[in-house]
C-alpha cells in the first residue's frame, strides 16, 4: 500500500533533477580541472563523481512496493528491453572507479551516494588546505557538491514518496465510474438520430473509455519515473553521457560507448 504523504508546495520533476545533474556535472568537471593542479587528484575526484552517479542510479532503480513493474502487462513488456541496473552489479562498477579502500567503505554504507559526496567534500577541503593562503576556489566546488546533494534529495523524494493513496484510489474509481456511465449517456443521443444508429453506442463508448483509461495509466506510470519501465527517465544514458564528457576533459581516448536504445527504448 502506498504511504499517505502530503503534496509538496514546490513541484519537483524527474527531468528537472536530471537536467540539473547534467549541467552541474559539466561545470564541476571544468572547475576541478581548473582549480586542482595535481593530475592524480583531479582524476580521483572526477572518477568519484562517476561513482556517485552510479550509486545514485542504482538506488533509484531499487523496487518499491507501490510501483507497477510487478504487474502482468509490465512484466510481459519487459522482454523488449533491459534495465542495466538490474542486469549488472554495483560492486563491480564501483570497483572500477574507486580505490579498494574507498570502495569497501562505500559498499558498507546504506546511502552510498551521499557518502560519496562526503568523501568528495573532504578531498576538496584537503586540496584547499594545500593551496595558497586566502584562495577561495574550493568554495565554488563545495557549492556544486551541495547542489548535487540537493538534487539527490529531490530524486529520493520522487522515488520514495508517491502521490497520496486516496488520490490514486479515487482517481481510478472515478475513471471506471465514468466508463460505466458513458454507454448510458450515449444510447439516448444516438436513438434520437434513428433506431438504426443505436449500434454506434458500442464503438463510441469503447473509444471514449479507452482515451480516459489510457490517460489514467499514463498518470500512474508518470508517478514512478525511476521504476524501470519503458517510460522512465533514461538515467543510465544520461550518466553515460556525463561520463563521456568528463573523460574527454581528462584527455582520455578510450571512452565508453553511449547507451544505445533497445527496441527504441532508452534507459
Amino acid at each position: 500500500m502506498k504511504p499517505v504523504m502530503k503534496a509538496t508546495a514546490v513541484p519537483i520533476t524527474a527531468t528537472g533533477c536530471q537536467g540539473t545533474i547534467i549541467n552541474a556535472s559539466r561545470t564541476f568537471g571544468i572547475l576541478v580541472l581548473d582549480f586542482i593542479p595535481d593530475r592524480s587528484a583531479r582524476t580521483r575526484i572526477i572518477y568519484r563523481h562517476f561513482a556517485w552517479m552510479t550509486a545514485l542510479r542504482y538506488q533509484l532503480r531499487e523496487p518499491r512496493s507501490w510501483e507497477n513493474m510487478q504487474k502482468s502487462y509490465n512484466t510481459e513488456y519487459r522482454r523488449k528491453y533491459k534495465v542495466p541496473e538490474w542486469e549488472g552489479s554495483i560492486e563491480s562498477e564501483l570497483a572500477a572507479l574507486l580505490d579498494p579502500g574507498e570502495c569497501s567503505y562505500i559498499l558498507g554504507r546504506k546511502n552510498r551516494a551521499i557518502q560519496l559526496l562526503g568523501l568528495q567534500s573532504e578531498d576538496v577541503r584537503r586540496n584547499a588546505e594545500a593551496s595558497l593562503p586566502g584562495e577561495m576556489k574550493h568554495l565554488e566546488l563545495e557549492r556544486l557538491l551541495a547542489a548535487f546533494a540537493e538534487t539527490q534529495g529531490k530524486c529520493e523524494r520522487i522515488k520514495n514518496y508517491p502521490y497520496p493513496r486516496q488520490y490514486a484510489t479515487l482517481n481510478l474509481l472515478f475513471v471506471w465510474l465514468f466508463i460505466g456511465l458513458v454507454p448510458l449517456s450515449l444510447i439516448s443521443e444516438f436513438q434520437k438520430l434513428g433506431g438504426s444508429f443505436i449500434w454506434l453506442t458500442v464503438p463510441s463508448s469503447v473509444i471514449i473509455s479507452w482515451v480516459f483509461h489510457t490517460m489514467e495509466k499514463i498518470g500512474e506510470s508518470s508517478e514512478n519515473p525511476f521504476e524501470g519501465s519503458a517510460n522512465d527517465v533514461p538515467i543510465t544514458s544520461l550518466s553515460r553521457t556525463i561520463e563521456i564528457d568528463l573523460r574527454e576533459m581528462l584527455g582520455e581516448e578510450n571512452l565508453p560507448p553511449p547507451i544505445s536504445p533497445m527496441n527504441k527504448i532508452l534507459m
